[in-house]
């Protein structure tokens, strides 16, 4: 999971793994790793193991070393901060720069803060500009769990249907 600082890389990961929310910010250092279980039929299952990388700028130079061998990434944005969506190509281009058969995810996050119109047509945006690599783009909410469940059991599938080759 990569993204701008504050842009809730850590709520939507407690929210998947924990099924918890907390208004209370605390900056991730460095990377924390989270590991989950997801059940996708009777007879198919994935270990998700999902690493939280640190948002501020100094770190995109180590970030790399970190994003090596990672089968996807969801590159999550602040739906209250623009400059927080123009940095997904940047922060897709670091990604695809390390893992060029990864696949990615753009999650407009704290869509619970804006009007449904306003997320409806910062999606719609966003939705025109995707990159191949991008397989979709969700707004989604850690406060309230939308599209949350779904974003991650996509992406699980798709590392099923398609493993991305190291």
């Amino acid at each position: 999971m990569v993204g701008d600082f504050g842009v809730g890389k850590t709520s939507l990961i407690r929210r998947f793994v924990d099924r918890q929310f907390s208004d209370k910010y605390l900056s991730t250092v460095g990377v924390k790793i989270s590991k989950k279980k997801v059940d996708l039929s009777e007879e198919k299952s994935v270990q998700l193991l999902i690493w939280d990388l640190e948002g501020h700028t100094k770190f995109k130079a180590i970030a790399p070393s970190y994003l090596q061998g990672a089968s996807a990434a969801i590159i999550a944005a602040d739906v209250t901060r623009q400059e927080t969506i123009d940095n997904m190509e940047e922060r897709l281009q670091l990604f695809l720069s390390v893992n060029p058969k990864g696949m990615a995810i753009f999650a407009l996050n704290k869509a619970d803060l804006i009007e449904p119109e306003q997320v409806a047509k910062l999606l719609e945006d966003i939705k025109e500009k995707q990159p191949d690599r991008v397989i979709a783009a969700y707004s989604t909410s850690a406060k309230t769990g939308e599209n949350v469940d779904e974003m991650f059991n996509l992406i699980s599938a798709k590392m099923i249907e398609q493993p991305a080759v190291k």
